[in-house]
């Protein structure tokens, strides 16, 4: 089933000892492996710190076939409502990221752009954070949706502040000032066939 709660626990452990980052930093690299007898090797391992916990689930935990034939009905019963809760997870997940990015970038780039375009990204900003407390999922779609387009002009003209101020400190480059500069390293060379001399 698509929620992890609907399914039945195998197994658990923690990968401990992992040093705290910001989010989406962490990459957790997780492998399955399942045996010829139904026994599964589970590890995971911080690609950072080389930190990794394994486990293996052996038959113990294994279900009997009339388990199996219940919990197959009960997904084919129960699709339509973890396919809503799955889209709805999504969502708010995509929200809650853009929320923090967005927060994030007007900590540190707040300054560089016009009270207008400030003010617009933070209202819409606000409106997401409210649209999250709540139930409605399309309030969320459209506060998202609203949010990006807010944030992509603020990008936008950072973006173009960033050339600007670029262009100004190297003054367009003198690049073209000697057409014959970049043929100084141009060695002449004739090949010769050996099967020719």
């Amino acid at each position: 089933r698509e929620m992890a709660a609907d399914n039945k626990l195998l197994g658990m452990f923690n990968l401990e000892d992992i040093p705290p980052a910001p989010r989406v930093m962490p990459q957790i690299e997780v492998t399955f492996d399942i045996d010829a007898n139904g026994i599964v090797h589970v590890a995971a391992k911080d690609r950072a710190t080389g930190k990794e916990q394994s486990m293996t689930i052996t038959g113990q935990s294994s279900l009997d076939k009339d388990t199996i034939d219940q919990m197959v009905k009960d997904a084919e019963a129960h699709a339509e409502d973890d396919r809503r809760k799955k889209e709805e997870a999504e969502v708010r997940n995509n929200a809650d990221s853009l929320v923090y990015q967005t927060e994030k970038l007007l900590r540190e780039q707040g300054d560089k752009i016009s009270g207008d375009e400030k003010d617009k990204v933070s209202s819409a900003l606000e409106d997401l954070k409210a649209a999250l407390a709540g139930t409605d999922l399309e309030a969320i779609k459209t506060a998202t949706e609203t949010l990006m387009t807010a944030s992509q002009t603020f990008a936008q003209q950072l973006y173009e502040q960033a050339a600007a101020e670029q262009q100004a400190a190297g003054g367009g480059g003198d690049a073209s000032a000697d057409p014959t500069a970049a043929d100084d390293d141009v060695v002449d060379a004739e090949i010769v066939d050996d099967e020719e001399q």
